[in-house]
């Protein structure tokens, strides 16, 4: 289960950005994740659970921004979403290479007490 190696580093940036803020105890954590980023969404969460109570943290709200995979077709210059990771065109039927979104994973914010 990756997800708790991702929540165990996420730990790790959270507790050190707070340190480096004042030290103040963190109240929520914002993370934005696309949807072809490979992450189990249930997992993550789960996972999260888990080391906050490892390291005996109050408790923290977990939020989750979730970023749907869009693609731009260069063949009629559009943008679109990528269902269920396919890259073809709805416009004109091209493959689209160009992935503009999904695959992100980033800490957005950290609010502290």
């Amino acid at each position: 289960m990756h997800e708790l190696a991702l929540m165990e580093a996420l730990s790790e940036l959270a507790l050190e950005q707070a340190e480096r803020h004042g030290g103040g105890s963190i109240r929520s954590i914002t993370l934005r994740i696309g949807s072809l980023a490979g992450v189990e969404l249930e997992a993550l969460q789960l996972a999260f659970a888990v080391v906050m109570e490892r390291q005996g943290a109050v408790p923290v709200e977990l939020r989750i921004e979730s970023v749907a995979a869009r693609c731009y077709c260069p063949s009629c210059e559009s943008e679109f979403e990528a269902i269920d990771g396919c890259c073809e065109c709805p416009e004109c039927g091209c493959i689209s290479h160009d992935l503009l979104a999904g695959r992100e994973l980033d800490l957005v914010s950290l609010e502290l007490e």
